[in-house]
């Protein structure tokens, strides 16, 4: 049975890429086949082949379906700034309907694990008054939260966990990603995650050296979805 999920963070760089690259990975790892989509990424690379982000070629590295990277990330921008800003810049009009055939084409693939990757936090604006949370809306997609545990990201969690049930979606789980080890009380943080969040933790990936997929993955609890 296919099952596919929409991943957001708490905020810019706590992990998404990082922890949807290690959940591919581990669903790989069962004997799953996996698809990804990262429908707009600012921030990429000017290459031979044309625009490519970083994190977009990762996901597609741990895609066992055939996919191009076209397919995986639809809308790329050179700037390193926030999409609809780029958008702007480039004269493309950034809407809802534009991201939601790219991705409608990647779940229609049927592979039985899909991520679909969100850029920055849940509320990202999109042209006019839309956000890219309006295109996790309209695919759908029960969401997996992952929080950059850091001083304050109790707040941000709760919070974005608020909007995401005001949505009318499902937090299917959480990860905890521990990009400041040194963050004050860390295990009575992660226990107050734990009780406020309304959805299983599917692991806590420490601060690693080597933070490649396979590395994450271990740290990582895919039954907890089912």
């Amino acid at each position: 049975m296919s099952a596919a999920y929409f991943i957001t963070g708490t905020d810019t760089d706590v992990g998404k890429t990082t922890i949807a690259a290690g959940l591919l990975h581990a669903a790989r790892l069962c004997g799953k086949s996996t698809a990804a989509g990262k429908p707009v990424a600012s921030g990429c690379q000017l290459t031979a082949q044309g625009l490519r982000n970083a994190d977009a070629l990762a996901l597609l590295a741990e895609c066992s379906v055939p996919l191009s990277y076209a397919e995986v990330n639809p809308v790329a921008f050179e700037p390193a700034i926030a999409p609809h800003l780029a958008a702007r810049e480039a004269g493309v009009g950034l809407t809802v309907q534009s991201l939601l055939k790219p991705m409608q084409q990647i779940l229609a693939r049927g592979a039985d694990f899909t991520l679909i990757e969100g850029a920055g936090g849940w509320r990202v604006p999109l042209a006019d008054q839309a956000n890219l949370s309006d295109l996790a809306m309209a695919l759908k997609l029960p969401v997996i939260l992952v929080v950059g545990v850091r001083l304050g990201c109790i707040s941000h969690a709760l919070l974005t966990a608020e909007a995401i049930a005001r949505d009318g979606l499902p937090l299917a789980g959480w990860v905890a990603n521990i990009i400041d080890p040194k963050t004050s009380r860390l295990e009575e943080n992660l226990a107050t995650l734990a009780e406020r969040l309304p959805a299983p933790c599917l692991g806590r990936v420490p601060k690693l050296k080597h933070a490649g997929a396979g590395a994450v993955a271990e740290y990582l609890e895919l039954d907890l979805l089912d």
